[in-house]
């Protein structure tokens, strides 16, 4: 279920979710997206409203402690939502484009063009995954027992 709500003054996009999993670092929660999202102003970026569940993996915050089988709600900015998009899918676009443009304009031919543009995107995610650990760092997520 999605909600939108002001948190020192800034928008939050939350979610409900069940804890399937609790490690030293991290707690695995399953979203479960609701009718709501086809509503929601930044559902195109969001991911949530495109599939029925999705597991998602949040460092664990100090002080708290979660159990397997426990509604949680999770929540982040939407300024970093936004952030999440432009890392997942602008910049990859921009590299598929730009790579198929430039080779062809060299005189490469449309199939190696478009098949350089698909390796250049695998490369990036590779470097994003290389990354993970900086970049999850970056994304600040609030978990809250829902009661």
């Amino acid at each position: 279920m999605y909600f939108c709500k002001k948190r020192n003054m800034e928008e939050r996009v939350s979610h409900k979710g069940i804890v399937t999993k609790v490690t030293e670092k991290d707690v695995e929660i399953k979203v479960i997206s609701g009718s709501s999202c086809g509503s929601c102003n930044i559902k195109s970026a969001c991911g949530m409203s495109e599939t029925t569940e999705k597991q998602v993996s949040v460092p664990k915050p100090d002080g708290k402690e979660f159990i397997v089988g426990q509604q949680v709600m999770i929540s982040m900015s939407e300024s970093q939502g936004g952030k999440a998009v432009v890392f997942a899918y602008l910049i990859p676009g921009i590299i598929m484009v730009a790579t198929i443009v430039i080779l062809i304009q060299s005189g490469i031919s449309e199939l190696l063009s478009s098949l350089a543009s698909v390796i250049a995107v695998a490369l990036y995610y590779l470097i994003l995954y290389c990354l993970k650990g900086r970049i999850r760092s970056e994304f600040r997520y609030d978990i809250t027992d829902v009661r």
